[in-house]
């Protein structure tokens, strides 16, 4: 008799298939389980007090909802772009939050609320501000206030096939620390 048996018995004790697809995923016979009183849970959280109302936030600590359908559309943002451009011969000026969206995917980017100073977001907890390099730039050169608050600049590179890259650099590799703007550069 093998640890799995208990699932043909669940099946002849008139189990549903989505109950002995859940014993099978988890292991165990849910008759050896002692249930979890719901009037226990609610006793659990009744003494709970909210210091300060809940506002409506647009994101959970500067991750989207859903990472999978934030991707989704990233991939929907750039089909869009390409449909634009090979209708109208120009690009749609939306680099820079395909640059963000870009960097949280691929980089883990937490961003700071809308029009936050300094830098756009975290990576690893350090201060990070996103340039992105589009199509119609000729250069990989970016500058970047020196004023901010930023520890690390992230280059987003996107060529005219809408095909993504991204370099993250440390400030203190950053040009022109004197002056008002900082400069980076996107070398392979």
């Amino acid at each position: 008799m093998s640890d799995w048996d208990f699932l043909h018995d669940m099946h002849n004790d008139g189990y549903s298939p989505e109950q002995i697809a859940d014993a099978a995923a988890c292991g165990y016979n849910p008759w050896e389980c002692v249930p979890i009183d719901p009037e226990w849970i609610d006793a659990q959280f009744s003494n709970l007090a909210v210091d300060k109302p809940i506002k409506n936030v647009k994101s959970r600590d500067g991750f989207p909802y859903s990472t999978i359908e934030q991707t989704n559309i990233f991939h929907d943002l750039i089909e869009c772009a390409a449909r634009h451009f090979d209708n109208t011969g120009r690009y749609l000026q939306i680099w820079g939050e395909l640059g963000e969206i870009y960097a949280e995917i691929e980089f883990g980017l937490r961003r700071h609320g809308t029009h936050e100073p300094g830098s756009d977001g975290t990576i690893n907890g350090k201060l990070v501000e996103v340039k992105t390099i589009s199509p119609e730039k000729n250069n990989d050169l970016v500058l970047v206030k020196s004023k901010g608050s930023f520890e690390k600049l992230l280059i987003v590179r996107i060529d005219e096939h809408f095909n993504f890259e991204g370099k993250l650099i440390d400030r203190t590799e950053l040009k022109g620390g004197l002056g008002k703007y900082l400069r980076g550069q996107f070398d392979k």
